[in-house]
């Protein structure tokens, strides 16, 4: 039984639920202001107190600006003085007048100093109160009093002096064994770290048993201004606002401490050798229960003792680094005196309001529903990866607004995420890529400048591969960038931990501590940098490098929008893409050495595996790179188009290291087949031993002749001629075994006579073979012992089928066009010895030619990629002729490619100049191009390639390198390229 479909729930438009839900508000909300209206009319009062309460606080804050602002601009005008700078002792009474006149005018300034960072200090203190005098010990007219501390030769010296209005001076105490030092003190410490003014949380003055605050600033050399001021005029303020006789108004600091409160002599209380302000929960229980720590209101109500209260908490920016607070509590049994009456008329007001309002907020859910559908559509756009879609319109809604620019910008930073991949994906050079990786990301991150670093696999150095400076690229040796080891000390924070897989890192380096990029800024002009440093880690999470872009610190270009936790995002994503990039093209290097190596590693084995062709498959490629380079760089027509792309170069350098790779199913003793008899030994030998068992016959036909009594000087003649012929014979045949010169016809005649002789076995010649061989010998009936053999014989044995596997049948799919011949091998004595010219059979011959057959089988079964798929052909093609009459494919020249053609000439002419071939010496320069010539003439290899591998001189080149100085003689080019002409 087939199951039912899930219902599925029912779906409504937007603009129905908008208008549903803000019917339901506007009804909701009639019922509830219904409600409130007949039940109470108190929130009208409390709207009038919060309005009375932020009358209030505004009053406490202008109260305390007018305290604040004055002594930030009397330091302020302070620290333009050039006095102030001064680094001398002797040169700072130049500040007692400005400082005298300053705390006269300004009555709530305790005291005016400087700090300095050698650790000296000048202070001056008005006396205003006899008791102040008293503590200090001053004189009774005194008026101000100055404390100073100076560091000289590494002694301290403190002393107290006293003046009177006038600054004469009254008094000089000299303090020994003075600990105080300001460069301990916060107000000094917080002003160097800070550009702008600083102002202390309010404490209690140990001297003067006051509560006040310090303001400071840094005004150059490590200087800083300072000067305390006192609030008590705050308690003063705040006993003008209570709004009833119960009210409860309090200024505290974020610590809980009174700073001003009504009603209070004072708010210090003295624990031994210092003052602390008082508590501000132990003032009153009602204060107590508003600052306790489970109650955090600002505004609102708080109920004590059954008794409601109305409570109002505002926090004041000035009184210090974290401002200070005013809490105000009435109770509100006084603050609601009067009631107001309830109004039923509210019901009616509010059911008219509902009535209008609802076909109003149906098309309000229209006007916002329309940008919204926009919005839908740019959303699936953006799925299908449509970026072309147009924006979506503005909406005067600011949320949608800013869903439509977040759209918008999303859909931008996709495309451009997905442009920057596929340009990184797309590049090929390792060194390029780099530089792109470092042009993108400076680009996206909108950064003045970048630095690249990776790791280096083997060393796990830390080394800088790549900068970019006001979007130019930069060389980095102009630039002292060191690297570094990931385990390094010395390593940066900024650098080590992205280097060590550890997160992102935003800093900002002055030039102090840029340490190695100190150059940078001098390039950028910037005294300052903020650096974002992002770890580049491939897929197993290895980290490959650093990438770092550089943000110039002034007020023209710096944008803090740019070092956002979603720009960092976004860089770390683009990052991520480019570690992959790099990591990619890494592994494909790797792969490229590797294959690199395997071919080498097989040229090396096919050259060791004969000792007489050892370093052919290395010369050739040297040979056929130089010509195709020469190729590339002649301005003749005939190699206009030649114009290899790196691929190609590739290709060509592949194809050339794996053209003799088929040798490597050759066997050597063909290869290396010095003589017409040499197999896997030289049967020269088994011939020799025949003579000799034909020459014992002679000396024992001798020694026989002379016992049945015949005359003994005929028999000796008879003897000699015989042993002397047979030596004369084997002398000839050894002669024709080195195949040093052509055959003519009187020595193949010759060598059929030789072979007439007979020689007689007395021992079965079908003991101790292999079984291969017994089945060839098994083709004939065995002979009757004692038989006579002929002296040279061609026997069945000899001759070695071919395999049916071996076999190459004429519509191969390789195109192949060969001669073979019936037997794989044919060791026929008689049969090697007749051959006409060297040392090959015609069954040798096919084998070592067979070379290239499986030369082009075994590439044309590697997977090579697109631009690799000439190797095949290229590498090929070095035994074809330009006639047709070349071997495997018998190709003509225009079905032949030029790098295929190059690689002939490349092969032929090693072939000619090599000196470790068993067969021949290796040839001079002249020697070898004058053959050369005669090929061109016979249509064997390209002429114009030819020409233009003596025009260029490739071959001279060629020649200092491999060639024995003995062979580089002289070279007729003029000659042999007017010959070349004349054909």
């Amino acid at each position: 039984m087939a199951k039912a479909k899930p219902a599925t729930a029912r779906r409504f438009p937007l603009h129905v639920h908008i208008s549903a839900l803000f019917t339901l508000l506007l009804l909701a909300t009639g019922i509830v202001m219904g409600v409130f209206n007949y039940q109470q009319t108190s929130s009208i009062i409390l709207s009038s107190s919060e309005k009375l309460f932020e009358r209030i606080s505004t009053e406490v804050q202008l109260d305390l600006d007018h305290t604040y602002t004055p002594i930030r601009q009397l330091l302020s005008l302070l620290a333009l003085d050039p006095s102030t700078r001064k680094v001398q002792p002797r040169e700072r009474q130049a500040l007692l007048a400005p400082f005298a006149q300053a705390l006269s005018d300004n009555p709530k300034l305790a005291a005016l100093y400087l700090g300095y960072p050698n650790g000296d200090f000048f202070m001056l203190r008005p006396l205003r109160t006899a008791a102040f005098r008293q503590l200090f010990e001053a004189p009774p007219n005194a008026a101000f009093q100055l404390w100073t501390i100076e560091h000289s030769d590494g002694a301290v010296q403190s002393s107290y002096q006293f003046f009177d209005q006038d600054l004469n001076l009254l008094r000089h105490i000299q303090r020994n064994g003075e600990d105080f030092d300001p460069r301990s003190r916060p107000w000094y410490q917080s002003a160097l770290s800070d550009a702008e003014q600083i102002t202390t949380a309010p404490y209690g003055f140990f001297s003067s048993k006051q509560v006040g605050t310090t303001l400071a600033r840094n005004i150059g050399l490590n200087i800083v201004l300072a000067a305390d001021l006192t609030l008590d005029d705050l308690s003063a303020t705040l006993s003008k606002h209570q709004i009833t006789p119960s009210t409860e108004v309090l200024l505290l600091d974020s610590d809980g401490d009174a700073i001003a409160y009504p009603g209070r002599q004072t708010l210090l209380v003295e624990t031994g050798s210092s003052v602390q302000l008082v508590k501000a929960a132990e003032l009153s229980a009602p204060l107590a229960a508003l600052l306790n720590s489970n109650n955090q209101l600002q505004q609102g109500h708080l109920r004590l003792n059954k008794r409601d209260w109305v409570i109002s908490r505002t926090h004041i920016n000035e009184g210090g680094p974290q401002g200070l607070e005013l809490a105000l509590l009435v109770p509100e049994d006084e603050l609601l005196a009067d009631a107001y009456r309830i109004r039923w008329q509210g019901a009616i007001i509010t059911l008219a309001t509902l009535l209008l309002c609802l076909p109003l907020g149906w098309l309000a859910s229209r006007s916002v529903v329309k940008p919204l559908n926009a919005l839908v559509l740019e959303a699936e756009a953006i799925q299908r990866f449509d970026f072309n879609h147009p924006a979506s319109g503005r909406s005067p809604l600011m949320e949608v607004d800013r869903l439509a620019l977040s759209m918008n910008r999303m859909k931008e930073t996709i495309a451009s995420f997905l442009e920057i991949a596929a340009s990184l994906s797309a590049e090929k050079r390792f060194d390029t890529l780099l530089q792109r990786v470092l042009d993108e990301t400076v680009s996206i991150g909108k950064a003045s400048g970048g630095l690249l670093y990776l790791i280096e696999p083997e060393s796990g150095q830390l080394i800088p591969q790549a900068l970019i400076l006001d979007g130019v690229q930069q060389d980095l040796s102009e630039h002292p960038l060191s690297s570094y080891h990931c385990g390094d000390p010395n390593l940066p924070d900024w650098l080590s931990g992205p280097a060590s897989g550890g997160d992102s890192a935003v800093v900002a380096l002055g030039f102090d501590q840029a340490g190695p990029l100190q150059s940078l800024l001098h390039s950028l002009d910037s005294p300052m940098i903020h650096l974002v440093s992002c770890g580049l880690h491939n897929r197993q999470g290895v980290t490959l490098g650093v990438l770092q872009l550089l943000h110039r610190d002034n007020t023209d270009e710096h944008d803090p929008t740019l070092l956002r936790p979603e720009r960092i995002a976004l860089i770390e994503a683009v990052s991520g893409v480019a570690a992959l990039c790099i990591d990619s093209q890494r592994l494909l290097e790797q792969q490229k050495h590797l294959l690199e190596a395997f071919i080498q590693l097989l040229a090396g084995a096919i050259d060791a595996k004969s000792p007489y062709t050892g370093g052919h498959c290395q010369r050739v490629p040297e040979l056929t790179l130089m010509l195709a380079h020469a190729a590339a760089d002649s301005p003749e027509p005939a190699f206009a188009g030649y114009q290899p792309t790196e691929e190609q170069w590739e290709e060509l350098h592949i194809a050339a290291w794996l053209h003799d790779c088929g040798k490597i199913t050759t066997p050597e003793y063909v290869v290396d087949k010095a003589t017409k008899l040499e197999t896997l030994y030289d049967r020269i030998h088994e011939i020799r031993t025949r003579f000799e068992v034909l020459k014992r016959d002679a000396w024992i036909d001798y020694w026989q002749a002379r016992c049945e009594g015949a005359d003994a000087s005929q028999q000796a003649l008879q003897r000699d001629q015989r042993l002397s012929a047979l030596d004369e014979e084997f002398a000839f045949i050894a002669r024709c075994n080195l195949g040093g010169e052509a055959m003519a016809d009187a020595d193949l005649a010759r060598l059929q006579q030789i072979a007439q002789r007979t020689w007689r076995r007395t021992l079965d010649d079908r003991l101790g073979v292999s079984w291969e061989e017994a089945q060839r010998q098994a083709r004939s009936p065995a002979s009757s012992l004692p038989v006579d053999e002929p002296l040279l014989a061609d026997r069945p044995e000899h001759l070695i089928e071919r395999k049916a596997s071996e076999q190459m049948p004429t519509d191969n799919p390789w195109g192949f066009k060969l001669d073979v011949p019936t037997y794989k091998f044919n060791r026929g004595e008689l049969y090697n010895l007749c051959i006409s010219r060297g040392t090959l059979t015609a069954e040798d011959r096919f084998i070592i030619n067979d070379h290239i057959v499986q030369t082009i089988r075994m590439l044309n079964h590697l997977p090579f990629p697109p631009h690799l798929k000439n190797v095949a052909e290229i590498a090929g093609g070095h035994h074809e002729k330009m006639n047709g009459t070349g071997y495997p494919k018998r190709l003509k020249r225009e079905e032949m490619s030029l790098p295929a053609r190059m690689m002939a000439i490349a092969d032929i002419f090693e072939a000619l100049t090599a000196v470790d071939r068993p067969y021949k010496k290796g040839k001079t320069l002249s020697e070898s191009l004058n053959i050369m010539l005669g090929m061109c003439k016979g249509a064997h290899v390209d002429i114009q390639l030819f020409e233009l591998f003596v025009r260029s001189g490739v071959y001279r080149q060629y020649a200092q390198r491999f060639l024995k100085p003995e062979q580089i003689d002289a070279v007729d080019e003029n000659s042999l390229l007017a010959k070349l002409a004349a054909e």
